[in-house]
């Protein structure tokens, strides 16, 4: 079969997901390899930003190393042009041109081709179908099975088959979006499209409609409007509009969910009583509130709203009249924009749910490369926690980026999520941040059933400490205390603290039950070290400052087995500012002592010591210092000999060489239990809580063996 090093993704009408698929396909790729570039032949005429949205998705979200003019070679006004004149060969040498130079630059080149805007869809399918065939890329097709039967779209596919068969392309895999269609209504469509033995890779995904409603961002850009109020809640998604030409009373009996309120700028009543509607329990959460005509609310109303305390919610201003407003926002539909999380772990979440990228990628016999990047290392570790699915409970329930995190894991199906807190406050929290929690389990300590028997164990547990069953009822109450208690009974599978309380605090309890590993007598910590083509393993940068010979052994054994957990072969190298026998003292010392104790621990493992980091990592160096060593020059687990050097040198790394450093993942105790930092973003806890899951996975194999 032909290995292909390019992709056509194309739709059969406007509006049928084409975008979103290309998103899902991007990722797909993207863990396979390095270099991937994105190209559309033919975009459509530029909005307000100049920047056509697809490309600007791919190009901000995958932080793809390409120039914006690189990523296209028409508009659809400038293709029609050449088209009107004749020129239709032209046009598609210049695409296969602008392709060509693409493909001498990168291993693998995504097209995707036009919107289906124009008057002649079936001129346009024919176009795409002309210039995947000239540019010799295989095609996955995308087409809506919005409200049809399963009998339509079956006839729909046929016809369109039979349309490309001229253009003697390869169909890698057909798309069926928003379909309302059975596991055996797909299986009877791929024995029927079936050719040669060749199965047909046909798959349906089922309609979320968040990922095509606009947000208030989109109306905000899409009528070039002035946000007056609430701009830190443009991603709320709009489901209905609601003119409210009518007196106050009568407009509050019509005001429904998601509802976007429009009303003329002078109209003040209505707008008070749409802020009032979010803090009353008896009525919907709206939208926003879009007022017309360029009237702005007087003074008094708005120093009224900016005191208005509660959820905050967007108000926005435009200069239309309320007529063209509405004519305008039919034009207006919901973008992927680079920014909202929601939709795009969304969509990437239905796509890896019910799209076989495995299926397809072996399809199109993708080369994979040896060298890892962040986004390939953080998508496998992504993948690696959703086929575990482990149940990891974060104490945190009730902080914000928490909450943003659980939305987006549970979109994604990294893992089963419990969350510790008052639950009524979490459910507010997400609500008002417009979040989808609902797969989560949440649990109010003090209040749960277990919590008398979580008490007794720590009070047994504890009773050599002199600790007593009152006292243990008052720890229990700490929400970390507890979710630990929850890893130590198997109630969860791990644990994710620190974002709101201290290293300290978090590592406490799995020091007091938890335990340390049998054959460890310390917990210790590593760094996942991205760089821009391997991952590096640096231990201990967190947790032990100044580590004894024993521990330093442990420390470096513990790292060997957590970088083969995360799929990177240890080969361990002992730092120290001395490199074999060249340097002499006592801190050269407890590192060769540490040395002799990690080899007879693990014999079976590549580790070199003491070795200096520039022989450790360097091959040139590596060749003059220790020619002889199976580690320097390629090691990929670094150890160093105390807390102030492995922290400093981690940040340095971090932020001389642009690496990702993901960590710390704590090692050493009985089950996992990871720390985050009190600065950490919503994507640091996804990736802890991924660590984790992994992290347990491996725990639980290891216990069946």
């Amino acid at each position: 079969m032909q290995q292909h090093h390019c992709l056509y993704i194309t739709a059969t009408s406007a509006m049928s997901g084409k975008s979103a698929v290309a998103l899902g396909t991007m990722q797909m790729l993207s863990r396979q390899m390095q270099n991937v570039a994105f190209f559309r032949p033919i975009i459509n005429e530029p909005q307000l930003d100049d920047r056509d949205p697809d490309i600007n998705l791919m190009l901000e979200h995958f932080k793809l190393d390409m120039e914006y003019p690189d990523t296209f070679a028409y508009t659809l006004a400038e293709a029609r042009e050449i088209i009107n004149q004749g020129s239709r060969t032209l046009l598609i040498e210049n695409i296969l041109r602008k392709f060509k130079h693409l493909q001498a630059k990168y291993d693998f080149v995504l097209c995707v081709g036009t919107d289906f805007l124009g008057k002649d869809p079936v001129s346009e399918f024919e176009l795409n179908a002309e210039i995947a065939a000239n540019l010799g890329c295989p095609v996955i097709l995308v087409t809506s099975g919005d409200n049809a039967s399963p009998q339509d779209i079956h006839e729909s596919l046929r016809l369109t088959m039979d349309s490309l068969q001229p253009y003697a392309l390869e169909v890698i895999a057909t798309i069926i979006n928003r379909a309302d269609l059975s596991l055996t209504d797909v299986e009877d469509f791929r024995k029927d499209f079936a050719q040669d033995g060749v199965p047909a890779m046909i798959y349906a995904v089922p309609n979320d409609p968040t990922i095509g409603r606009a947000t208030m961002q989109d109306v905000q850009k899409g009528l070039n409007a002035e946000v007056l109020f609430g701009e830190n809640r443009l991603d709320t998604l709009v489901g209905d509009y609601l003119v409210a030409a009518m007196h106050v009373d009568n407009f509050l009996s019509y005001v429904a969910k998601d509802q976007l309120i429009i009303s003329p700028g002078d109209r003040s009543d209505i707008l008070l009583a749409a802020l009032a509607t979010r803090q009353s329990s008896t009525k919907p959460d709206i939208a926003g509130v879009l007022l017309t005509g360029g009237l702005r609310p007087s003074d008094e109303i708005c120093q009224l709203v900016k005191g208005w305390g509660g959820t905050p919610l967007p108000v926005l201003l435009t200069e239309q009249h309320t007529y063209r407003t509405i004519m305008a926002l039919q034009e207006i539909y919901g973008l992927i924009e680079p920014g909202d999380a929601r939709k795009i772990n969304t969509v990437l979440g239905l796509y890896e749910h019910y799209v076989n990228g495995k299926e397809i990628s072996k399809r199109l016999l993708c080369k994979t490369s040896g060298r890892m990047t962040p986004m390939m290392f953080e998508f496998e570790l992504i993948e690696r926690a959703k086929n575990a699915r482990m149940r990891i409970v974060l104490a945190e329930g009730e902080e914000e980026r928490i909450l943003q995190a659980t939305d987006i894991l549970l979109r994604r199906e990294v893992a089963d999520i419990i969350l510790l807190g008052n639950v009524d406050n979490i459910r507010a929290k997400a609500n008002a941040l417009g979040l989808d929690i609902e797969g989560a389990t949440l649990i109010d300590p003090v209040t749960s059933p277990k919590f008398e028997e979580y008490a007794q164990t720590y009070a047994e547990l504890r009773k050599a400490k002199g600790i007593t069953l009152e006292q243990a009822r008052d720890i229990m109450r700490d929400a970390t205390y507890y979710a630990t208690m929850m890893v130590k009974k198997d109630d969860a599978d791990g644990m994710v603290s620190g974002a709101v309380n201290t290293t300290a605090h978090t590592i406490r309890p799995a020091f007091e039950f938890i335990k340390t590993r049998p054959g460890y007598s310390v917990v210790s910590s590593v760094f996942l070290m991205c760089l821009k083509d391997r991952v590096l393993v640096f231990g201990d940068c967190a947790v032990n400052p100044n580590p004894s010979a024993q521990q330093l052994a442990e420390i470096a054994v513990a790292s060997a087995r957590t970088a083969e957990v995360f799929g990177v072969d240890p080969r361990v190298a002992m730092l120290s500012y001395s490199t074999g026998s060249s340097g002499k003292g006592t801190d050269v010392d407890v590192v060769i002592e540490a040395t002799r104790l990690a080899k007879e621990m693990a014999p079976e493992l590549a580790l070199e010591g003491p070795i200096q980091y520039d022989a450790a990592i360097d091959p040139a160096v590596a060749r003059t210092k220790l020619p002889d060593s199976k580690v320097a020059g390629k090691a990929t687990v670094f150890i160093f000999p105390d807390l102030n050097t492995g922290n400093n040198t981690y940040k340095a790394v971090q932020r001389a060489a642009g690496a990702v450093a993901i960590g710390p993942v704590l090692q050493g105790l009985n089950k996992p239990v990871n720390d985050l930092s009190r600065g950490c973003t919503v994507p640091d806890i996804v990736n802890t809580v991924a660590i984790t899951a992994v992290q347990a996975a491996a725990e639980k194999k290891a216990a069946q063996k």
